[in-house]
């Protein structure tokens, strides 16, 4: 036995030590200011985030976020060129990322256009607009269920209107069944483009600190690394009813990203085309349960399995539905984005290698399937400017 082993430091010593290292170092250089000698000062940055606008009869309710690098105290509010009075909670100066609510008791105006600022103690300036002004949703249980029904409406019925092709599909042969999986790499393909789009540009409304565009590529790639070991677990790619449950799990965190567009869109007043806008998001995702079908082709499945893969790729839109009425927050939308991004990609590279797998002549780069390709596309394309929100 090595007679120095006692005097061993243990491993983890050699965590802490780099960590209390840098912690201290960072503090060394907050307080003692070594730029100070060249002059360089550092001006206050001050910055007011409204992730959240609530309208209802005793005014406006903003909830903001500070996103500065110096801590912000609202002294006074503007409303449509006019000084107003206004509470806040919590009082007092705002930290860094934290939260407030602001409440100003506006006469606002139902399907008018109305311009806030935010004036600090320092003189800077914040702005925020409402487009349309109509009342905010309060929470009931009538209410929760008109947007359940909405969100059945939009993901539930189309996702099991497509898979009702599924007796007509089992008759198709090898080429026809090549023809609907690039179909359905088509659908993804816009899916995942729609998908990141979306995540992009709610990621623009984030506190900047969130770094949103980062922040959405990031979740996004993390989500497809994680979902593909996940389905990759076994060793080999899925196939069959695996296959169309990573499908219409993919789908389903989509659905649940326009679940919330939507939600939120009817909450604001945005969303004026009503039932047509319900009729363009049947149209639009009735593509999805062909798509899921397709994998199950070569297989018998119970009715309870189209049942499970419906639900779990259209029930999600209900849910976003309700959390875009009631709770939207920017930077958790986008991320949903963002990891509904990454699923869709997995299943793009599985859907991917079971065409390649299918095809018994090895060559499935065709003029079939690369109709199936372009033709899915064109469907998601077509369709979604039925559902512009």
């Amino acid at each position: 036995m090595n007679k120095n082993s006692s005097h061993h430091l243990p491993p983890w010593v050699w965590i802490v030590i780099p960590v209390v290292l840098l912690l201290g170092s960072i503090v060394l250089f907050l307080t003692t200011n070594p730029l100070e000698p060249l002059g360089v000062v550092a001006p206050p940055i001050e910055e007011v985030t409204v992730e959240r606008t609530t309208l209802d009869e005793e005014g406006i309710h903003l909830s903001i976020r500070v996103n500065g690098s110096e801590p912000v105290r609202i002294a006074q509010v503007i409303v449509d060129d006019a000084y107003w009075a206004f509470t806040q909670t919590p009082e007092g100066p705002l930290s860094r990322l934290s939260t407030a609510k602001i409440d100003i008791p506006y006469p606002w105006v139902r399907n008018e256009l109305h311009e806030i600022t935010f004036i600090t103690n320092t003189g800077a300036t914040f702005g925020h607009t409402i487009e349309i002004a109509v009342p905010t949703p309060e929470w009931s249980m009538q209410r929760v269920w008109a947007y359940i029904l909405l969100g059945i409406y939009i993901g539930v019925i189309p996702v099991a209107l497509g898979l009702l092709f599924y007796p007509y599909l089992k008759t198709l042969g090898p080429a026809g069944l090549n023809f609907l999986l690039t179909l359905t790499i088509g659908l993804l393909f816009y899916l995942l483009l729609d998908t990141l789009q979306e995540g992009l540009e709610v990621s623009e409304m984030a506190a900047g600190a969130f770094n949103g565009n980062l922040m959405v590529w990031l979740m996004g790639g993390i989500a497809f690394l994680i979902i593909f070991a996940i389905g990759r677990r076994g060793g080999t790619a899925p196939e069959g009813l695996s296959l169309s449950t990573y499908l219409a799990f993919g789908i389903g965190l989509h659905n649940l990203g326009e679940g919330l567009a939507v939600g939120a869109a009817m909450a604001a007043g945005e969303a004026a085309l009503g039932s047509f806008l319900v009729v363009g998001f049947t149209l639009h995702n009735l593509t999805e349960g062909i798509g899921i079908a397709a994998p199950l082709l070569k297989r018998k499945i119970r009715f309870s399995t189209f049942v499970y893969l419906t639900l779990l790729a259209g029930l999600p839109a209900a849910a976003g539905t309700l959390l875009g009425a009631f709770a939207y927050s920017p930077h958790w939308t986008a991320i949903l984005f963002a990891i509904g991004a990454g699923a869709i990609l997995q299943v793009i590279v599985e859907v991917g290698v079971f065409l390649k797998k299918n095809t018994e002549s090895g060559n499935w780069f065709t003029v079939s399937n690369l109709t199936g390709l372009v033709l899915g596309i064109a469907i998601m394309y077509g369709t979604a400017m039925l559902v512009a929100v």
